[in-house]
């Protein structure tokens, strides 16, 4: 076990946290976080993608109503999401 509740209780209030490489590997190289730019791109790709399933030869237009809901519900919440980081450092 990489660490007790004992220990945590032992440490400084204001002393840096160490990172097991065991409880999280990626730690052991320096890297520990997201890729927001490649969810971004991600997201806007899967968008078009679920917009160009439109073309198709389904007939009826039940489809074309999900496909479009959910292409354009995608990119409100993308929109909303880059809207939101743009304005986080002011609040």
């Amino acid at each position: 076990m990489a660490g007790s509740g004992q220990d945590v209780a032992k440490r400084e209030k204001n002393a840096p946290a160490t990172v097991d490489p065991r409880d999280e590997p990626s730690a052991a190289w320096g890297w520990h976080g997201g890729f927001p730019k490649g969810s971004l791109i991600a997201g806007w790709v899967s968008a078009i993608i679920v917009l160009l399933m439109l073309i198709g030869n389904h007939q009826g237009r039940v489809e074309d109503l999900w496909l479009v809901a959910i292409g354009l519900g995608m990119i409100f919440l993308l929109i909303r999401h880059t809207m939101r980081a743009r304005r986080s450092w002011r609040r």
